[in-house]
């Protein structure tokens, strides 16, 4: 055999390098964006900043041999993986490349993402996965189901080391949405992308429904109704842009402090509008996220699960500079009220701002557990504890805003005094009590009631003196379990103290292995 020169080789590195940027051609490229996707490598190429992306495992080719496949070997193997700059932040990401086998997963290109992830742990550093595939790669068998078993793996154990984000940018299915569902953020593009572990097709043939592709498994259905999501793009661009901004707030690792800012909105600044966006009416609702907007940095609010148990509001912030969590009751839909859904929504979040040192800020006006057979017989007691759990085993800096309810159980699980929040204030429209005036003199005074002669009056008055005992902050002050009774306008100053205070935080759990969260 003649030996090659060097130029040969150079000619030969060069073509296989511009076969493996080809992916499955030009005619499979043109399809992707026919269907309104882009490529995996331009999805990349959105995703990194420009000039850093630095391609591992780029050669890679499967080993199968069965069905044919042996002629079929392309340079890649339907996934590119890499690191790079994201926001000036080493990031590390895998792209699924529908134009090769459909994106289906093999022994070989599962073993790529593997490696990628094993050194995102080993360098402190997020991962993030664009999914747009088939499934698992059915000439490889069992061989590709062990592949999806060896990346849930890493996934688990990535878990609270670097943060992991997911985007489903095209189909997830079958055995591949697990591991997404495992991951921090599942980031869902409209009309393009879908989740489910059985398909329409398959669910015809087993309970005779008629379901469509987007009803069952489609962006909106995962946002909106079943929580999968935490948030939705309208296109691929878009989707890679929320993932940058996602990335902005969150630090590189769990040993990593919060990312901080360099920010011109004064510290001391107050606002006169909070003063008044509370209410006569005790049952009146007003927008939480317009309290929220109005005490931190620049109205800069990224919502996570916007759709979903709308209830309550969760996501990030910035506070003189500093990433915060935020948890807040909005009594603007379904009077604020704890259920099953919201529960969990916020406990997840919770937790995920413990993992990686990011401090809570709560907000508060809950009305309580909502009542009823269907949240009793969901689950609402173990559900509900979930986000207690969350609260109470936290031990990032925590700090609580009552701006109108804290009543019954909701009030101890909202990040209460009594389970090691640092800084609780309330604002002078507060109500801290077992329940409402109406609910409380129905049980304390119905003997009463039943024998007045004009019980009209006698509730008019009995619910006054009621309201004027409890529906008031200055009794939890008393006893310790309010820091302070303020202002609406003077809460950024408060709060941003608070957590300046805090920034040294140490607080430790008792060793164990793991708690047993009641899942």
């Amino acid at each position: 055999m003649a030996t090659r020169s060097r130029d040969e080789k150079f000619r030969e590195l060069r073509e296989k390098r511009e076969a493996a940027h080809r992916g499955g051609g030009e005619e499979r490229i043109k399809k992707i964006h026919e269907s309104g996707r882009l490529t995996a490598r331009e999805r990349i190429g959105l995703l990194f900043d420009p000039g850093t992306f630095q391609e591992t495992g780029v050669f890679v080719t499967h080993r199968s041999h069965d069905f044919g496949m042996d002629k079929k070997r392309l340079i890649g193997d339907g996934v590119v993986a890499g690191y790079g700059k994201v926001n000036s932040r080493l990031t590390y990401a895998f792209a699924q490349d529908f134009t090769v086998f459909g994106g289906t997963l093999s022994e070989a290109n599962a073993n790529k993402i593997c490696r990628l992830m094993d050194l995102a742990v080993e360098n402190g550093a997020p991962i993030i996965g664009l999914n747009d595939s088939g499934g698992a790669r059915i000439q490889e068998g069992v061989a590709s189901l062990g592949g999806y078993a060896e990346i849930f793996l890493r996934n688990t154990l990535a878990s609270g080391v670097v943060p992991q984000i997911s985007a489903i940018m095209g189909p997830c299915a079958g055995g591949a949405v697990y591991s997404p569902a495992i991951t921090d953020f599942i980031i869902m593009v409209d009309k393009t992308s879908h989740m489910f572990v059985t398909g329409p097709n398959v669910i015809k043939t087993v309970t005779n429904e008629n379901v469509t592709f987007e009803e069952l498994g489609g962006a909106r259905t995962h946002n909106t109704k079943s929580g999968v999501a935490h948030m939705m793009a309208k296109n691929d661009p878009d989707c890679i842009v929320q993932i940058r901004r996602l990335l902005d707030f969150l630090p590189q690792n769990n040993l990593d402090e919060p990312a901080r800012k360099e920010t011109d909105d004064d510290v001391n600044r107050m606002d006169a509008e909070l003063n008044t966006i509370i209410p006569d009416n005790p049952k009146e609702p007003y927008d939480m996220v317009e309290v929220i907007t109005r005490v931190i940095d620049h109205r800069d609010f990224l919502q996570i699960q916007p759709s979903y148990a709308t209830n309550i509001v969760v996501g990030f912030a910035r506070l003189n500079g500093r990433n915060v969590g935020i948890v807040a009751n909005q009594p603007k839909f379904m009077a604020g009220v704890l259920d099953i859904k919201s529960s969990t929504k916020a406990a997840r979040f919770v937790r995920f701002c413990d993992a990686f040192n990011i401090p809570i800020v709560t907000f508060e006006d809950v009305p309580g557990f909502l009542p009823g057979t269907e949240q009793e017989y969901g689950g609402i007691i173990k559900h509900g504890a979930k986000l207690l759990y969350a609260y109470c085993e936290a031990t990032v800096p925590k700090v609580t805003v009552i701006t109108r309810k804290a009543y019954g159980g909701a009030y101890d699980v909202m990040s209460s005094k009594h389970i090691r929040a640092d800084y609780n204030v309330a604002w002078p429209t507060a109500e801290l009590a077992v329940m409402g005036a109406e609910g409380a003199i129905n049980i304390l005074n119905r003997k009463e009631l039943e024998k007045s002669s004009d019980a009209t009056k006698l509730r008019k008055k009995l619910i006054d003196d009621y309201n004027d005992r409890f529906a008031n902050p200055y009794i939890a002050a008393g006893l310790g379990y309010l820091d302070d009774v303020i202002e609406p306008r003077e809460t950024r100053p408060k709060v941003i103290a608070a957590l300046e205070s805090a920034v040294n935080k140490r607080q430790h759990l008792p060793p164990k292995k793991h708690g047993n969260l009641p899942l």
